[in-house]
């Protein structure tokens, strides 16, 4: 071999096993130390029920607890397009759960995506966002997880094909789409608007449902909260691509998450529901600075998107505008089921929200309100909320396309949907299998800690 091909080969050489050796470090974590249960007299009472309260801001109990299953064993299918991945047991029990888990191997998991073993996890466990949450809030989210009921749940076997069930090829989806460190306080804003950027970023993870993701199911950077879809349900935009009827502010994004129902823009149901069932518990400063922060995102209104937002609301006061004679049929539905509560004019809990106002209506995607037809509005036990029956036993999908087309022509100035009785069918499908999955009705937190008042 002469002199410049021994100098090639010899950089080649030197190319691949640096190569190897990033590849290795990227890939591999080593495990860190099992201990042994430290009880809950362990952990100060405050730094629990600190825990407690980020635990409800994460909505950490309905990603973690199956329907019917004990609080945090895990066990919930997350559908994805590349399978489905059950969530894991995160309650201190020794063998199946957290309960051998250092707080460093716990941050180490939130921050990174790896569990005690060192094996990758996957990032429908949001730690994209997730390295955003501060070292104190780690470990009084850890008081927290280690100081509940033990259960002895082991984990369910992914569903995923190859090589999406090679936990290594999560090493490159990390490498292109992890970031550290992203969240950075802004020195021109208040207080409360960075309190809400560093709760919406990190341990809220909004951008997990209202953002659209590329193909390798990361969220599009470029398009953060543009709306996206989850457990059949499309995850309304929150930026200026909004189509609400009315324009969001600070005050209705606040009545709404905390109580789950604002009259200018309907109610929380599906996954939005479950949030909102755990904000109810947390500090009212805490939802505020998140309201406040979404109410930025969400930007000042345009003139014409104002005129656009009184129009509906003139509307609305002048109770729903013409009536759409092209659909005779969808028209006979709504006189007879809908319009003796929706035009009623009573207050919660007996009368309706105005449909002029309603976001699912407006909305670009008509499955939200199918499903609102398909599965009702239940009411939540010691509140004054909105209560709707479910139309899913005495309605054909012909009848609720009929309905949902004429509730988009009639309450909205929005161009008809496409595909609605298809849009009904897929919901009617998915109804069944989201009822089985999904926790107590209007998402009311599985573990009763969750539900105290602070």
């Amino acid at each position: 071999m002469t002199g410049p091909s021994r100098l090639v080969a010899g950089i080649v050489a030197v190319v691949l096993l640096g190569g190897a050796a990033i590849a290795f470090a990227i890939v591999w974590r080593p495990a860190i130390a099992a201990i042994e249960p430290p009880g809950p007299q362990a952990f100060d009472a405050a730094l629990v029920k600190r825990g407690r309260d980020l635990a409800a801001i994460g909505n950490c109990n309905n990603c973690h607890t199956v329907r019917g299953g004990k609080n945090f064993a895990g066990g919930l299918p997350v559908p994805t397009p590349f399978g489905t991945i059950f969530s894991s047991n995160i309650t201190p029990d020794a063998e199946t759960g957290i309960g051998r888990w250092s707080e460093e191997a716990f941050r180490r998991a939130m921050r990174s995506g790896f569990n005690r073993e060192g094996q990758h996890l996957y990032p429908t466990f949001p730690y994209d966002h997730f390295t955003n949450v501060s070292d104190e809030d780690d470990r009084a989210l850890y008081a927290f997880l280690m100081t509940r009921q033990p259960v002895r749940a082991a984990a369910r076997e992914n569903q995923l094909s190859f090589p999406f069930n090679q936990r290594f090829a999560i090493a490159g989806w990390k490498l292109l789409f992890l970031r550290h460190d992203t969240y950075q306080p802004d020195n021109q804003q208040s207080a409360e608007w960075n309190r809400g950027a560093y709760l919406v970023e990190g341990l809220a993870h909004c951008g997990a449902c209202h953002t659209p993701r590329n193909a390798l199911g990361a969220e599009r950077a470029s398009a953060q909260f543009a709306g996206g879809d989850v457990d059949n349900w499309h995850a309304y935009a929150l930026n200026d691509q909004s189509r609400a009827a009315v324009p969001w502010d600070a005050d209705a994004l606040f009545a709404y998450l905390r109580d789950g129902f604002h009259p200018d823009h309907g109610t929380a149901r599906g996954p939005m529901a479950e949030v909102v069932g755990n904000l109810s518990s947390v500090p009212s400063s805490d939802v505020r600075a998140i309201a406040v922060y979404m109410a930025g995102v969400s930007r000042t209104p345009t003139p014409d998107r104002k005129r656009q937002g009184e129009a509906a609301l003139e509307q609305a006061r002048s109770s729903s505008g013409p009536a759409s004679q092209a659909n005779a049929a969808g028209a006979s539905i709504y006189a007879t089921a809908c319009a003796s509560c929706h035009e009623s004019g009573r207050p919660l809990p007996f009368g309706g929200v105005n449909l002029a106002r309603s976001t699912a209506i407006a909305s670009p995607d008509p499955r939200n309100l199918a499903n609102i037809v398909l599965s009702g509005v239940q009411a939540v036990e010691g509140e004054r909320s909105p209560i709707m029956p479910g139309f899913a036993n005495s309605m054909t999908d012909a009848q609720v396309s009929a309905l949902l087309s004429y509730l988009r022509a009639r309450f909205s100035n929005q161009p008809p949907w496409s595909s609605v009785e298809k849009t009904v069918q897929d919901a009617r499908r998915a109804q069944t299998a989201f009822l089985v999955k999904s926790p107590a009705p209007h998402g009311a937190p599985a573990d009763p800690q969750q539900r105290e008042k602070p």
